[in-house]
């Protein structure tokens, strides 16, 4: 089958025209939201989009909402060629790729730095550190941004909501897909959609591993060969622990106590490793209902995220 090029769009104006467009003429529209460097995980997202919609939009865009100003915004890879390419792989090809510059530029010279939660004495996110545009409008979903990856980056939920919104409003799609492996952030936005009536329907796509175990991540690039053999203590301790939960063993404390000693013994730092359930991701004591275990840990200078779902 041949290659199919996508038809590259920059400006929000342009994407809606596009969307509304195909609405008219009886289509629907699925989603898949990036920030580019794809791989085979965002690929199975996008081929996860197709069994729902007509049409699939992609987005590439590196949000600076979601980043401070200690963490990888200038070093998060990108390829946008390379991506080009990759969507042009996939099977029946993806419609539209809506690459914007900047969603936080809105044509005006604001010369202070915005109000948007970037007062003194509060962490702010690198749109406000730039002096954002004027911008001060911020999702949040209050309680399920707590814990888990919002200890450790206390404007990265804020960020994505935010953006998300912005480009549902965009974009306007009828189906949104996002990959569990960020399992946190897609339990945000569904609650988010159902929260705020977005009339989409947001699908949790299966977690996708490399070969060797690792789950799928834009950032594995940045690991060295040693510090990837390591960080397969992640994936091993997680599944190991979910095993043992399918035999009987439901205390959290002890199956938390194996996985952190595994990646601590590996060479790695935990940032954290929570069970917790599956719809509320409140921490939990004892299995007793459909429970995910999350881990955030860093190998080298590079966080990685995994999870397993138990079901027992």
């Amino acid at each position: 089958m041949a290659s199919k090029d996508p038809l590259i769009i920059r400006g929000k104006d342009e994407m809606r025209e596009w969307s509304r467009s195909a609405r008219a003429q009886g289509k629907t529209i699925g989603f898949v939201p990036t920030m580019g460097f794809l791989h085979d995980g965002h690929l199975s997202l996008i081929n996860e989009s197709k069994k729902h919609a007509d049409l699939t939009v992609v987005s590439i865009y590196v949000n600076p909402g979601q980043f401070s100003p200690n963490e990888d915004l200038s070093t998060y890879p990108s390829d946008f060629d390379g991506d080009i390419q990759k969507l042009k792989g996939v099977s029946g090809g993806v419609d539209v790729v809506f690459h914007p510059q900047n969603l936080y530029d809105y044509g005006q010279n604001v010369g202070r730095r915005n109000s948007g939660g970037g007062e003194e004495g509060k962490v702010v996110s690198c749109v406000e550190i730039n002096g954002g545009m004027g911008h001060e409008t911020w999702v949040r979903v209050e309680r399920l941004e707590k814990g888990l990856c919002g200890n450790s980056r206390p404007v990265f939920f804020r960020g994505v909501a935010t953006i998300v919104a912005k480009l549902f409003n965009i974009v306007e799609p009828d189906v949104a897909v996002f990959g569990k492996k960020d399992y946190q952030q897609w339990r945000i936005i569904k609650r988010m959609v159902r929260d705020l009536d977005f009339g989409i329907n947001v699908i949790g796509a299966d977690l996708i591993r490399d070969e060797d175990g690792l789950a799928k991540s834009s950032r594995n690039v940045r690991l060295s060969p040693q510090e990837r053999e390591k960080a397969l203590s992640i994936s091993k301790s997680l599944s190991n622990a979910k095993f043992a939960a399918e035999k009987g063993q439901l205390n959290c404390k002890e199956l938390r106590d194996s996985v952190i000693q595994a990646i601590q013994e590996a060479g790695g730092k935990v940032d954290y490793a929570e069970i917790v359930d599956q719809e509320s991701l409140e921490p939990l004591k004892e299995i007793t209902s459909p429970a995910v275990f999350c881990v955030a840990a860093i190998f080298g200078n590079v966080r990685l995220l995994d999870n397993v779902e138990i079901n027992v």
